[in-house]
């Protein structure tokens, strides 16, 4: 997969997510979205789940069975501020899901072993550490 985030750019956005998540916009939002979308396909490579945060974007991963064209085997769809929260360790895969805040269908759909991240959550990590200062 190639990046269309520059990393740099996303993890500039994502620390600035951290400090305020309930005040980012849209031009901190989107390339956070992005660039942690990205670290997730690149992760579990693969095209069996499509995993959308609309209206920021989509990716294929996981290993199995590809897609090419209508709705694919297994969709996680999210808001944005859930899939933040869900890559960095915020909230936990089973709360969300309890709490209706993503909805996931399929065969691979269940991402609680999948996430946190390593990279976003070290990015947040020392963003709050840094705040706290």
């Amino acid at each position: 997969m190639t990046r269309r985030t520059d990393p740099v750019a996303g993890r500039s956005a994502l620390a600035e997510w951290a400090s305020a998540p309930e005040a980012a916009q849209r031009a901190v939002l989107a390339p956070a979205v992005r660039h942690t979308l990205e670290a997730f396909a690149e992760e579990f490579p693969g095209g069996a789940v499509e995993v959308r945060v609309p209206p920021y974007a989509a990716v294929q991963a996981i290993a199995g069975s590809r897609h090419t064209r209508g709705t694919p085997p297994a969709v996680v769809e999210t808001d944005a501020a859930t899939w933040l929260e869900l890559v960095t360790g915020a909230l936990d895969w089973a709360d969300a899901l309890a709490a209706g805040r993503v909805r996931a269908s399929g065969e691979r759909s269940d991402l609680a072993e999948l996430l946190p991240l390593p990279e976003p959550r070290r990015v947040v990590r020392t963003a709050r550490d840094q705040g706290e200062r």
